[in-house]
């Protein structure tokens, strides 16, 4: 019998990189002498950068996009993602799992150098089996279900034998998507909730201690 496979969001999901991440879209800013339009807070950590770039400018030139990505590039990626800590309880989960025999993958938004980089700095280099991201390939996969759907094939998933585990409805929707299971963590920035969807449509964690045992049971 193929293991439990365990697919996790990264952001909100296994690691808190809020403060980071909203640093990052500051100086980007700062750097083009612009102002943002909305109010740079945590509820827009999520989305892919150009999508989130594309909100705050309330603008999609090309040109002025690409801009701010290169400044929130150079400001992240030389340092900022490096003060992105887990969340209390995820490193000890993330090992009983491995210890189980599950696979673990990671399917995320966030650029592939960076995921690199903070996987490395917790410690997690020889937990997870496979890192995807939207950049993994040239052009980018247009949006996380695709990305998902190609995690799925190329690792051999059966997904009667594997679940996704993030904060977002979009995770559910990549899910739902693929015909995986889900389950919110919601302790993450996007706190899924129950009442958002029913029963039947995703399962809830309220904290990394009880995901280990709703994921333990399955096995």
């Amino acid at each position: 019998m193929l293991p439990f496979h365990v697919v996790f969001d990264l952001d909100g999901t296994l690691i808190d990189s809020a403060e980071a991440i909203l640093a990052g879209f500051r100086g980007a800013f700062s750097l083009c002498g612009l102002t943002p339009v909305r109010s740079i807070e945590a509820d827009i950590v999520g989305p892919p950068l150009g999508e989130t770039l594309r909100l705050l400018a309330g603008n999609d030139d090309p040109d002025l996009i690409a801009r701010l990505t290169d400044a929130f590039k150079h400001s992240y990626d030389t340092g900022g993602a490096l003060k992105t800590e887990a969340y209390p309880g995820i490193g000890d989960m993330l090992r009983a799992l491995r210890a189980a025999g599950m696979k673990l993958s990671i399917a995320t938004n966030k650029r592939i150098h960076p995921t690199r980089l903070i996987i490395e700095h917790l410690g997690w280099a020889d937990i997870f089996t496979s890192i995807h991201a939207l950049d993994i390939l040239v052009p980018p996969l247009p949006n996380k279900a695709a990305m998902l759907g190609r995690l799925l094939i190329e690792e051999e998933v059966d997904i009667r034998r594997a679940v996704y585990v993030g904060d977002r409805f979009e995770d559910f929707e990549a899910a739902r998507v693929n015909d995986l299971p889900f389950i919110a963590a919601t302790w993450g920035y996007g706190a899924l909730r129950a009442e958002e969807g029913t029963a039947a449509r995703w399962r809830e964690a309220f904290s990394p201690s009880e995901l280990q045992q709703m994921l333990l049971s399955e096995t």
